[in-house]
C-alpha cells in the first residue's frame, strides 16, 4: 500500500510522517512535492504538519491553492482517504474538505507540548481498532489551533459521531486546563461527513516509537493503513 505524503514548503513534519508510516508493514510511503499534479497512485494522502507557505496570510490559507491541492480534492471527493495533521488540518478547513476553522490560541501564544486525547468513536478508519474513551498522549505544537465552526456544524459533528479525539486530563475529563488552544467542546480531531477525510491537530507522527516519549500515534496510524488495507473504503 502507498502514503503519499504532500511537502509545502515550509514542512517541517514530512519526514517524521515518512517515517511513522514506514514502521507499519507493508505501507510504503513516498514524498509528493506541493507542485506535483499527479499523487502517484496513492491509497492515502497525509498533509504534514508545518508552517506551509510561512502561514502568511493565516495557516493553510497559502497552501489551499497549492497544484497538488487540486488533486488531494478530487481525491477526497472520490472516496480517497486523506489525513491532515496539524497545518495539514488547517489546510484542509481552508480548502472547504473539512468543516469549520482553526483560530489563534486562546492565549495567543504557541503552544509546544504533550496532551491527553480521549478517543470519541471507533467508526472512522483512524480509530477503527481502538476503543473509545481510550486515552492517547502525543504532542501538539501549533500556535493556531483553537477549532471554531458555527452551531450547526458543531451540533451536526457532534450528533453524528464525527468528533475523533478531545483534549482531556489525566482522568479523561474535558477542562478548560487540558484544553491547550481553546477549542470549542475540547475538540481535536474531526472527521468528514463520508468517513475519508480525517483531521487532528495532534502530532500521532511526533509520538510512533517509545523513543519519542510515546508510541500511541502509531496505534492510529496502524488503524488507518491496516482498514484501508483491508479494503474498508471502496475506491
Amino acid at each position: 500500500m502507498k502514503v503519499g505524503v504532500v511537502v509545502f514548503p515550509g514542512s517541517n513534519c514530512d519526514h517524521d510522517a515518512y517515517r511513522a508510516f514506514k514502521l507499519v508493514s507493508g505501507v510504503e510511503p513516498i514524498y509528493l512535492w506541493h507542485g506535483s499534479h499527479d499523487l502517484e497512485n496513492s491509497d492515502i494522502v497525509v498533509l504534514p504538519g508545518g508552517f506551509s507557505y510561512g502561514d502568511y496570510l493565516r495557516a493553510g490559507a497559502i497552501a489551499r491553492f497549492s497544484p497538488i491541492m487540486k488533486k488531494v480534492f478530487d481525491f477526497a471527493h472520490n472516496g480517497g482517504v486523506v489525513l491532515g495533521i496539524c497545518n495539514g488540518f488547517q489546510i484542509l478547513t481552508e480548502s472547504g474538505l473539512l468543516p469549520g476553522a482553526l483560530l489563534r490560541n486562546n492565549g495567543l501564544r504557541f503552544v509546544c507540548k504533550e496532551v491527553i486525547l480521549r478517543v470519541e468513536t471507533d467508526r472512522p478508519l483512524i480509530t477503527a481498532d481502538i476503543k473509545p474513551g481510550t486515552l492517547l498522549r502525543m504532542p501538539v505544537a501549533h500556535g493556531e489551533g483553537g477549532y471554531f465552526a458555527n452551531h450547526s456544524d458543531i451540533t451536526r459533528l457532534e450528533t453524528s459521531g464525527r468528533i475523533l479525539f478531545r483534549y482531556v486530563d489525566s482522568a479523561g475529563a474535558v477542562t478548560s486546563g487540558a484544553n491547550p488552544n481553546g477549542s470549542i467542546n475540547g475538540i481535536a480531531g474531526i472527521v468528514n461527513e463520508d468517513g475519508n477525510v480525517f483531521g487532528m491537530m495532534p502530532h500521532p507522527e511526533r509520538a510512533s516509537e517509545a523513543i519519542l516519549g510515546s508510541s500511541d500515534g502509531l496505534a492510529l496510524i496502524k488503524s488507518l493503513c491496516l482498514q484501508v488495507a483491508g479494503g474498508a473504503v471502496a475506491r
